[in-house]
């Protein structure tokens, strides 16, 4: 077998009856679903905080409210979304619930919602892992962009050699989060119990300013707000992927969704907790001595020691990985919008890991495109995360309490499901509202651009595929005509006399008497010797001969210079002109083609064939064909090709080389 760089990356081709071993459980299932949403935890309790550092003291004491409002958020959310689950088994997303139940216009708005959301959270998630690392290592900080484009490869790679195989490998950078900061919070949860709450900090946090810069205000609590509910962010990527569950896909989904809400939830909560038990607030980033929240946390709960760098770690991986729950989301969504004609149909094609990689590529190339427009550092679009998590949120709480309706209306359907999803709606509508106007002017009005230009690009791909279909389906019933073969012409552009040519001729003379042969020359430049005299009269002993005497038309001879070093202009010509002697004729095109299957055989050649294809195809009409006769300069053998693209050893020669 020959070496494959394919293989060694992204593993051997999967059968489609592989599939389920693919497929996830709940162990797997969280790390790549949940890392999103499980990282969260670490800036959002910071995002509220830096809201409420402005009012001092006294905006610390808001933030075990703000807390709890948003674990009631999450619980309506958790409860809403185990329903869509089980009701829309094969990935139940915004999308299809909103699509279904409210219309093409929500759910294209729920899909826009979503996509942007998963490219953000991907160049957010990656630049804040980085951005704590450098900040960390400040030798570092010149690398950014470098690192954080190397660390989105890492994840792309990974992810395109499969689904589960990416659970996997971040299942231990994401079980260290859980368990390091669990432990934390239970450890420091037992000494503020032990010391009445307000227990002795291992490390004093930095002193906090007692004088209020603004007063607690109803504004600055909905701000605050507003800013903690990136934390829910990445909470709907499990009923999105439910098909990556293996059977029952089902009973898989929901333990996932459970633990990562669990999870989500009590690291919230005990983060609120601690932080107004050991005094902690947000520090300016841009100030010099800057350090997290969760870092003062576990300075104060147990010190700089080595499971402080354990637990710093494991949230600088987890940050960086959180891009991950978009690999696993965004091509599963994108899958279903393309089925449905809003987006190329290469997205919903599965590719040899059995994973959309036509969408994993294109999220990959999208959080590059941002990490390179912003030079790594993408704080100024974190305010738009929430934006599009809770209009999705919004889209799907409202299409299932309609889904739930009809079903009573039918006789069927649960009022309490219904009541449910109806409180789901409402307040994650009410949640919208406040982040955008508290958003706005931080970021948010972009989502009032944003959105509406993707839903109009994914309405273009369906007004495109529509088109297409008009065309291609238009009189498709009518009966073959199976009338005998009308007159038709074969045209052989050929650059010399040789094995290749000759073949190319007699498989010409095979479909029809009448071939007409076409040299262009000067294709070289002025400068170019020429040969027409030798090939002439090779044509006539080799060809026009040998035909005469088998009783049959001789192919013409037409020889071209080529002003401009072209053969396509030359050849549409005599296209144009045979369409015109002979109107409705059939034109077959053959095209001798020198194939090498050694990588290094496309730099060796001109490669004029595939670009005289594409230009035959897209300008010869409808009554031009193209047919390829290859010579190739390597014995083919069908049978080790089979086993190579079987096995993940396709030949490195993927296109190939041509004279």
């Amino acid at each position: 077998m020959s070496f494959s760089w394919a293989k060694m990356f992204f593993g051997r081709p999967l059968a489609n009856r592989e599939a389920e071993e693919t497929k996830l459980g709940v162990f797997t299932g969280i790390p790549a679903m949940g890392l999103d949403g499980l990282g969260s935890a670490s800036y959002g309790p910071e995002a509220a905080l830096a809201i409420l550092a402005v009012a001092g003291a006294a905006g610390l004491g808001h933030v075990g409210p703000i807390i709890w409002v948003i674990l009631g958020l999450l619980a309506i959310l958790f409860l809403s979304y185990r329903q869509t689950i089980a009701a829309y088994p094969n990935n139940g997303g915004s999308y299809v619930v909103a699509k279904e139940n409210l219309g093409t216009g929500a759910g294209l708005a729920a899909a826009a919602a979503l996509m942007v959301d998963y490219v953000l959270n991907v160049a957010v998630g990656i630049s804040a892992g980085v951005g704590a690392l450098t900040s960390a290592i400040p030798s570092l900080h010149g690398y950014t962009l470098l690192l954080c484009l190397g660390i989105l490869v890492a994840i792309t790679l990974v992810n395109l050699r499969g689904t589960k195989e990416s659970g996997m490998a971040w299942s231990v950078p994401t079980y260290a989060f859980v368990g390091s900061l669990g432990f934390i919070v239970a450890w420091g949860s037992w000494k503020a119990f032990m010391g009445d709450g307000h227990p002795e900090p291992v490390i004093a946090p930095p002193a906090m300013s007692q004088e209020a810069g603004e007063a607690v205000t109803l504004w600055l609590l909905l701000r605050a707000f507003a800013s903690g509910c990136t934390a829910m962010t990445g909470v709907e990527a499990v009923s999105n992927g439910v098909s990556a569950f293996r059977e029952p896909t089902v009973k898989h989904a929901h333990q996932t969704l459970a633990a990562i809400c669990a999870i989500l939830g009590l690291l919230l909560l005990g983060i609120g907790y601690l932080a107004q038990s050991y005094s902690l607030m947000a520090m300016d980033q841009t100030k010099a001595g800057y350090q997290s929240v969760l870092s003062q946390l576990v300075g104060a709960v147990y010190g700089n020691g080595w499971f402080y760098y354990v637990a710093i770690g494991s949230v600088l991986c987890v940050l960086c990985l959180s891009a991950n729950t978009s690999f696993v989301g965004f091509p599963r969504l994108c899958r279903l919008v393309a089925a449905d004609g809003f987006l190329p149909r290469p997205f919903a094609v599965p590719g040899r890991r059995l994973v959309f990689s036509v969408g994993i590529l294109f999220l990959s190339a999208s959080a590059a495109a941002l990490l390179i427009a912003f030079g790594g550092i993408t704080d100024r679009l974190i305010p738009l995360f929430a934006v599009g998590a809770f209009l999705s949120f919004t889209l799907s709480q409202t299409g299932m309490a309609v889904h739930w309706r009809r079903a009573l209306r039918e006789g069927g359907g649960n009022r309490g499901h219904l009541a449910i999803n109806g409180i789901g709606a409402f307040v994650t509508a009410i949640a919208l509202a406040v982040i955008l106007v508290a958003k706005f002017e931080e970021g948010a009005w972009l989502t009032v651009l944003i959105m509406p230009l993707t839903v109009l690009l994914l309405r273009y791909v369906r007004r495109y595929y529509d088109g297409v279909d008009r065309q291609v389906l238009q009189g498709s019933h009518r009966e073959i005509d199976l009338r005998g073969p009308g007159h038709s012409v074969a045209i052989v552009p050929i650059k010399r006399w040789d094995r290749l040519t000759r073949r190319a001729v007699q498989y010409a003379l095979r479909i029809t008497p009448h071939v007409t042969a076409i040299n262009v020359t000067q294709l070289e430049g002025p400068d170019s010797v020429s040969r027409d005299a030798q090939l002439t009269d090779e044509w006539r002993n080799l060809v026009e001969e040998p035909a005469k005497r088998a009783g049959i038309e001789p192919p013409r001879l037409l020889i071209v210079k080529s002003e401009f070093r072209s053969v396509v202009a030359p050849l549409l010509r005599v296209i144009q002109d045979l369409d015109c002697a002979s109107p409705g004729c059939q034109i077959t095109v053959v095209l001798p083609e020198l194939v090498d299957g050694r990588w290094w055989g496309y730099l060796m050649h001109t490669n004029r064939e595939r670009r005289l294809r594409a230009r035959i195809l897209r300008h010869g009409g409808l009554r031009v064909a193209i047919v390829s006769v290859p010579w190739q300069l390597q014995e083919s053998d069908p049978a080790q090709a089979i086993a190579e693209e079987e096995e993940g050893e396709a030949p490195a020669s993927g296109n190939p080389a041509r004279s």
